[in-house]
């Protein structure tokens, strides 16, 4: 029970529920689109279901990316993944949820939920698995499980709130996506194929994750600019 009790533990806690806000509001989108057409006492019920199902999966996923994060040249590639995932999360895009299908069956929506988050979920598993890599292997999988458990009522229940307080305040998504890249850049540092030749420091560490968080500030704002010049200059 002490290492539940030591300040690295609850920092990668409130990793992962950032992490899983940040990344969920898309999962929490298709949740409302697959349970729409359930009748309105069954719509609480599918939503549960399919978001314990997922949650489920979900664990399973991060515990075979746990093993799979101690390959070499793995966390090499998790760590671009999660430099990729940071500056898309600064760069607007379209919506893309139209082709989700309800059902006015409960368990079809339950099916259509995990089946979609299972989809969608590639960003939150590498993302979780690194944060849960650089806690300690004796913190990894009852952190992975806690981190998922206590984001699930902020997911089903305040992923509007959420949502709205992200178009209030920019600044959060910002801070999220370069929260990934700090967590990249960590993770890079601890790939078992660069051990041997780079310095395992505490200033190597915190200085790869300051690089990561910097390089998806910088390359995620200069998307975003041109984005917003080729918004201006296209034709109506």
């Amino acid at each position: 029970m002490e290492e539940f009790l030591t300040a690295q533990f609850w920092v990668a806690v409130g990793q992962i529920i950032m992490i899983d806000i940040l990344l969920g509001g898309d999962n929490a989108v298709v949740i409302a689109l697959a349970c729409r057409q359930l009748p309105p006492k069954l719509r609480t019920k599918g939503i549960l279901w399919g978001t314990a199902g997922a949650i489920v999966l979900r664990v399973i996923l991060i515990a075979f990316a746990l093993t799979l994060l101690q390959l070499p040249f793995l966390k090499l590639v998790g760590a671009a993944l999660l430099l990729w995932i940071g500056v898309k999360l600064l760069v607007p895009e379209d919506d893309e949820h139209s082709s989700i299908q309800g059902s006015d069956k409960l368990w079809a929506a339950v099916k259509t939920v995990i089946i979609a988050d299972l989809v969608m979920s590639v960003d939150n598993v590498i993302a979780i698995a690194g944060v849960a890599t650089g806690a300690g292997a004796q913190h990894q999988m009852p952190l992975v499980i806690f981190g998922l458990l206590v984001s699930i009522p902020i997911i089903v229940w305040g992923s509007q709130l959420v949502l709205k307080l992200m178009d209030r305040f920019p600044l959060i998504i910002t801070a999220g996506g370069m929260l990934l890249g700090w967590i990249a850049g960590t993770m890079a540092h601890t790939d078992p194929a660069v051990t041997d030749w780079l310095p395992q420091t505490s200033a190597w560490n915190y200085g790869l994750g300051v690089a990561g968080a910097l390089g998806v500030f910088l390359v995620g704002s200069l998307l975003k600019n041109q984005a917003r010049q080729n918004g201006t200059t296209s034709p109506d």
